[in-house]
Order: structure tokens, then sequence, then C-alpha cells
């Protein structure tokens, strides 16, 4: 998802998915890098680990990491591995991920084209792999465009794999990356912005979407005791047989989900959970047991839980990526999510794969289990303190 920049015009900060991905072998090398002020990525570390063709381990770990890290429906959709594909950074040329620099060309390199092809290769390398959900918004620039034209270039259908996107932020970049301090997104949940912007969402995706999503609903905007907004979203579940979701981002995830639990209305959250950001697991779990499928995202922290020590030495002890691990220990909570990976090159995609796999250890193994206690003990932090060093990641 999209990112709380500190040339944001809202208090919500909108879904982001970290696209940062690191090998296994490149965990004895990520403290120095780091020290030496994070010069090289976590990205690069893990592509100079990595001489493996794109998609070969993401298909291998779809095959063997079994029944535990499929759902047996998503939205409608049968038999839905618990990792998905946000497309919020490769929609657009600017976004919060660190080390994006190093992820893709530079900022003056990056025209719309350039960006059309990247998003239909880590597409491509998805689909491959055997992931079934893709999720976009409107504000996350071209990403309904680019998923449209993908899925019609391929010949894929509504049968062949599910599609959520959100509305509530208006994408106000214009194709930049430094807007001179002006957001990159600004916020609307008006019911006037969701008829308009349904429309849009429609003409791109109509043939395909499953799931439509508030974006960023917060305490303060309102949205969820808006009785417009909410009736307009159930006739249009009425008229279409769409799903409908309510995405969360800011300290208050938890309150703001159980009073989108009560108004009865939503099949389906998505919001930021991580080794870092803990807070939303409880209310996430009420949301499970009420019936609302939950979605991920934000799992690597636009790449901040890979500078971890934690997380690093744990993912060295046991052998794995440490962005499959972070995503993993998403994957191995109670309320069975679908983890959105972040991913804007075919190589990070093939790491974030592995996630699958390590999944399945980490619930059923004593040795995985252990590994996981300890993250989610060493890795938490305040929830005040996330949130406000997210704010001031910078657009890249």
């Amino acid at each position: 998802g999209g990112g709380m920049g500190s040339n944001k015009r809202v208090e919500g900060a909108s879904p982001a998915s970290a696209a940062t991905a690191t090998g296994a072998a490149a965990a004895a090398t990520a403290a120095a890098a780091l020290a030496e002020g994070g010069r090289r990525s976590a990205v690069g570390r893990q592509r100079a680990a990595s001489r493996r063709l794109p998609g070969s381990v993401g298909m291998a770990a779809a095959s063997t990491a079994g029944e535990g890290s499929t759902l047996a429906d998503f939205v409608g959709f049968p038999r839905v591995p618990q990792l998905g594909l946000g497309l919020a950074a490769l929609g657009r040329p600017g976004y919060i991920n660190l080390g994006r620099d190093g992820d893709i060309a530079t900022a003056d390199a990056r025209p719309v084209e350039v960006m059309r092809a990247r998003a239909h290769e880590v597409l491509d390398a998805a689909h491959a792999a055997g992931v079934r959900y893709f999720d976009c918004a409107r504000s996350y620039g071209r990403s309904e465009e680019f998923l449209s034209a993908w899925l019609t270039d391929r010949g894929l259908t509504r049968d062949d794999l599910a599609v959520g996107s959100k509305w509530g932020y208006r994408y106000a970049a214009d194709w930049r990356v430094d807007t001179g301090g002006e957001p990159h997104e600004v916020k609307d949940h008006s019911l006037a912005h969701f008829l308009s912007q349904k429309v849009e969402t429609l003409e791109f995706l109509g043939d395909h979407i499953r799931l439509y999503q508030i974006h960023s609903a917060t305490i303060a905007s309102g949205v969820l005791e808006n009785q417009e907004v909410l009736d307009a979203l159930l006739k249009m579940r009425e008229e279409t047989g769409l799903r409908l979701g309510v995405s969360l981002s800011g300290v208050e995830q938890g309150e703001t989900l159980r009073k989108a639990i009560a108004t009865g209305v939503f099949d389906s959250v998505q919001a930021t959970w991580n080794l870092l950001e803990q807070s939303a697991g409880p209310a996430l779990e009420e949301a499970s047991k009420a019936g609302m499928q939950v979605i991920v995202k934000e799992a690597m922290a636009n790449g901040r839980v890979l500078r971890h020590p934690a997380l690093i030495v744990v993912a060295s002890d046991l052998g794995v990526p440490a962005d499959a691990l972070a995503l993993a220990a998403a994957m191995a909570q109670p309320f069975r999510a679908v983890v959105l990976s972040g991913a804007v090159t075919t190589a990070q995609l093939e790491s974030n794969m592995q996630s699958l796999a390590v999944a399945e250890m980490l619930k059923s193994t004593e040795k995985g289990a252990a590994a996981l206690q300890r993250l989610l003990a060493e890795m938490r932090v305040d929830p005040e303190a996330y949130w406000k060093e997210r704010s001031q990641l910078s657009w890249n």
C-alpha cells in the first residue's frame, strides 16, 4: 500500500508492503553494510547472493508449502496461497521503501512505459510462481491500469485469480518523485469520491475485481460512521456481487477495526502487522473469528525489519532469507492472513515466495516455533514510535 510520507496531506497512512528482499547468504554481511550507512540495499545483497532463475525457488516453495499455507477460499476464489502481491510500489515512480534506487532505475529514469514493463514482469513471475491474489488502489499511480492491461494481454479471467482494489485516496504526484513538498496522495472518504472512484475502478477492473476496500479508514476520517457511504457500499455489493473490505493504518488500527466489525458491512480487513508493529493482532483475531478475511500489508515495514539484528541472526540460524522469515511470521499468526509482497523485482519475488515454506516450518516444528516466539518478543516496538518513524520516511 501507499505511504505515510512527510509530504502527505492526511492523518492516515496508506497501506504499505515492503519490497526489499535479502538472501540467507547475505545475513552475515548485513550488519557490516548497515554500519557503512546502508550504502547497499538489502535487495542488492540478496541479488548478489542469489544466482537462481527468477521464480524457480518461488515455484518450489509454493509446491512444497502444503495445505497449511493455502487458504481454501479467499474472497470467493478457491485455494489461494498466503502470499499475495501488492502493486503500491509498481504503479508509480515514487515510494517510501528503503533502497528503492537500488531496486529500480533512478528517479529520472522511471517513465510510465518503464514502470509498466517492470510491473508486467513482476506480475508474470508472481502468477507463474502460484500467487493468486493481486492488490492495488486508485491512488497507487497507474496500478489499476497496469494490472488491467496485463490481465487483458495474458488472457486471464476472473476464474484465474483474485483482484482487490481500494478507493479513498487520489493520486496527486503527477508521475513525479519530487513533488516539491506537495502530497503524493490526498485522502477523501466522502460519498461523492466513492461514487467517482468506483466508476474509475470498474472501468479498469470490472471484469476481474472481487474485493473493493475503503483505503485507510481511521476513527478521525469518520467514514465508518457515514451511513450514506455505508449504504452506497452495500448497494454496490448487491448490484455487483463484490466483497467489501476496509484497510487500516496508524496507532488506532485495533479500535478502528472493532468499529468496522460492528457495522456488519465488511467481508475483509487489510491491516499493518509485522514483527515491529504487532498491536493490531488481537483485533485481527477478533475479525477472523467474526468471519472476516485478513490481508496483511507492510509485513517488512518498508524494509525496516530487515535491519533488525534479531531477524538477521534468526534467519541465518534457520538457513532462510530474512525477507521470507518476516513474511512467514505474519502468515503464522492465528488470523490466517494473505500477506502482501511488495516486490518490485523478480529476484525479490523469488525470495519472498520462500515465505510459504518458512511459514510451514514456523507452525509445525519446535525449532521454528521457538524462533518465532523469539522474534515476537525481541522485535516488538511501541506503536507510537513505529508510526512516528514511518511518517518520516521520504518518498524516493
